[in-house]
């Protein structure tokens, strides 16, 4: 692991920590449906990290976003050792996936990546801040899988993006559901400079 990605690790495994949150009842993440552009090759350099791929001359374009949250069960209670999975465009509106047809997607950003809870139901990726195309408001895509616990697709939008209110899968939810979907963002320049952060807290429905 090169010095850098270890003083991004710990910067962000810093900002994680801190007391624990107090336990009570969630209402399940609501589901959302995969999209057209949900990976077919998870082969290669696929971690936590999306904005840096091993021997690339560069970082990705875009804005670094650090993306944290806890994997929860309807308790209230961490969900350890959960697998989360996430895609997203790239800072020009493009995916990587062999049905994108708009542009060549770009090269120094991996476009998806996965990683597992801690103890604590703690994650975190490294991405770019989502950006808006055709149709379609910024989100990141995410699916979630834990024994014990319903699979979960769905997709994290920004809050108080406006263009969120012209979504239709956005606006196919209630008020209160929408509310679950949305990610505050702020400057999180504590962990690397001139990025953002956004909180996103999962909760996963029990197996019937």
């Amino acid at each position: 692991m090169s010095t850098r990605r270890q003083v991004v690790l710990a910067g962000a495994a810093m900002l994680l920590a801190g007391p624990a949150l107090a336990r009570a009842p969630r209402i399940a993440t609501p589901a959302q449906v995969a999209g057209p552009f949900a990976p077919v090759d998870w082969s290669g350099d696929v971690d936590w990290d999306l904005v840096h791929i091993e021997g690339r001359a560069r970082d990705a374009y875009g804005q670094v976003c650090h993306v944290v949250g806890r994997v929860l069960d309807i308790a209230g209670e961490p969900v350890a050792g959960a697998r989360l999975s996430i895609w997203q465009a790239d800072a020009l509106g493009r995916y990587h996936h062999p049905r994108e047809r708009r542009a060549d997607p770009d090269p120094y950003f991996r476009g998806f990546g996965r990683t597992l809870s801690g103890a604590d139901g703690a994650y975190r990726f490294r991405t770019v801040t989502p950006v808006p195309y055709q149709g379609r408001t910024a989100h990141i895509h995410f699916q979630v899988a834990a024994p014990g616990h319903r699979p979960l697709t769905t997709q994290m939008y920004l809050a108080g993006n406006p263009q969120n209110r012209r979504d239709g899968l956005f606006m196919g939810l209630d008020d209160a559901r929408r509310g679950l979907l949305e990610a505050p963002i702020r400057p999180a320049g504590d962990i690397e400079a001139d990025a953002v952060r956004a909180d996103f807290d999962l909760v996963l429905a029990p197996t019937v």
